[in-house]
């Protein structure tokens, strides 16, 4: 599985970051996320891993989820007791937070999952997703990407090793022992209510949760370094000391 490596420059990293671009699943490369997650590794001091993990509609759920699973075991080989975080923005952070939830079931200890504007409701029925007829993604459309990488979503898919592996985590029955989380969410972005849901439904389960709403941030900004979001994220990771990083998957 290809993937592209960023280290940060003239230090050692504080952590490892598996990181899964956006594209509604079905478009986008770590090539072309190359600046963004370059970015990131300067500005954070983690190394960044970027996947370029299998696309819809040729490849669709759980090939995702199961090529950033892969990644975030072969660099929880290579962290050596560095802190190991699982991210990505838009489609890339669905699937991360399936990662996330997969590891919690696996015992793969995470000190963070990262998550920038993921949509997590296939039928997009929140009123964020109707507030603006101009604004980016448009529920239609995204409610045919879901189509495109989940199907139906109606059957329940499980790994190799019986894991089950989820689409949305609004699958699971419970958030409970998954990885803390930081959220990012632009006001007018149209999957904010779907990353608001996501933060009270981890806060119930008793996770952390860090919710980061950037001033003027829009769907997509992670492709923007020079705005607000990128650095908050990248602030965010700072601010994980290698003691958070969790002994088990409670």
């Amino acid at each position: 599985m290809p993937a592209r490596v960023y280290l940060p420059e003239g230090r050692r990293p504080d952590g490892v970051l598996v990181w899964a671009h956006g594209g509604s699943w079905q478009r986008g490369s770590a090539a072309e996320w190359h600046d963004a997650t370059a970015a990131l590794a300067t500005r954070s001091g983690w190394t960044v891993i970027s996947v370029d993990y299998r696309l819809a509609p040729r490849h669709r759920h759980p090939s995702a989820v199961q090529d950033v699973l892969t990644a975030l075991t072969w660099a929880h080989g290579e962290a050596a007791g560095s802190p190991l975080a699982v991210g990505g923005d838009s489609a890339g952070g669905t699937l991360a937070a399936g990662a996330a939830l997969a590891a919690r079931d696996r015992r793969l200890p995470l000190a963070a999952q990262v998550l920038a504007y993921p949509p997590f409701d296939p039928g997009c029925g929140s009123p964020s997703y109707h507030r603006s007829p101009s604004a980016f993604p448009q529920a239609a459309a995204l409610r045919r990407a879901w189509r495109a990488w989940r199907g139906d979503g109606v059957t329940a898919v499980h790994d190799a090793d019986g894991t089950r592996l989820y689409a949305t985590p609004w699958e699971a029955p419970t958030l409970a022992g998954v990885a803390p989380a930081v959220l990012a969410v632009g006001r007018d972005d149209p999957v904010h209510d779907d990353v608001e849901a996501y933060a009270r439904r981890l806060r119930e389960d008793g996770v952390p949760v860090r919710l980061l709403r950037p001033p003027g941030a829009v769907h997509g900004d992670v492709l923007r370094p020079d705005r607000p979001l990128l650095h908050q994220l990248a602030g965010a990771l700072r601010r994980i000391a290698p003691s958070d990083q969790r002994k088990d998957s409670r």
